[in-house]
């Protein structure tokens, strides 16, 4: 639990000065807005430890394959945790309490982490070896490879919640667990900087494109994972699946 006056101080500041400040701009220099961003760090550590527990269990599993299977699902693993500054827009934006327990409950993506695989399959492989942990508990799916956005975006997004063992205390952290192919990931990064290029208001005609090129990502992505498992089959005598899984 955090300590009562934390979150009232938080509340009162964030109430007073920072809905002031966020609506136009930010004024960095505010001593008011400055002491809300330092309790507001103290707050994302958490969101570090639990990011950090995360991550450790994708390494683990990418090790494992790597030494035990000779080929390992995981290509690539980023993560980030949000600034102050992007958690306070987004509260901002979605007109939510300036309370911590209302930042920790409705900002669920505080933690993100992604990670990139080689082939649709593994997508989901990694996702069921992830949640078949018994202390992480699914809270969220969303499927947007079965179902893409209608930008073309593809993407298997979890949000979870993760312990967290403090000195004294278990805290439970929701962290977003983003998966895709690495054409996915390529498309995902090229659209959001033409979206940052043009302040979100994107060309039709480039919306049109990129759309096109998400349908040839996934046309790629399938033909690929084909021709890996046909590689598979003659390799080891038509099973399709590597010796040990």
């Amino acid at each position: 639990m955090d300590r009562p006056a934390e979150s009232a101080t938080l509340t009162t500041r964030l109430d007073t000065d920072i809905d002031t400040h966020i609506g136009t701009h930010i004024d960095a220099d505010s001593d008011e807005v400055q002491n809300s961003k330092k309790m507001l760090s103290r707050f994302l550590i958490r969101y570090t430890f639990a990011l950090q527990e995360v991550s450790t269990r994708i390494d683990i599993l990418k090790q494992e394959f790597q030494t035990i299977h000779e080929y390992s699902p995981i290509e690539h693993v980023k993560q980030r945790i949000k600034t102050p500054e992007s958690i306070m827009q987004k509260v901002k934006r979605r007109g939510y309490d300036w309370t911590i327990p209302s930042i920790r409950e409705n900002i669920r993506d505080i933690a993100g982490i992604r990670v990139s695989c080689s082939f649709i399959s593994d997508i989901y492989r990694v996702a069921g070896m992830l949640v078949q942990q018994p202390d992480i508990t699914v809270v969220e799916f969303k499927d947007y490879i079965e179902q893409p956005k209608p930008n073309g975006y593809q993407s298997l997004h979890l949000t979870v919640l993760m312990p967290v063992y403090l000195s004294d205390r278990v805290e439970s952290v929701y962290v977003e667990i983003q998966l895709r192919t690495v054409a996915m990931d390529f498309w995902a990064s090229l659209e959001h900087k033409i979206y940052y290029k043009y302040n979100k208001e994107v060309p039709q005609h480039l919306r049109d494109e990129l759309h096109e090129v998400a349908v040839d990502i996934d046309r790629l992505d399938k033909k690929m994972e084909r021709i890996h498992k046909e590689m598979l089959a003659e390799k080891l005598g038509g099973s399709g699946e590597p010796r040990g899984l």
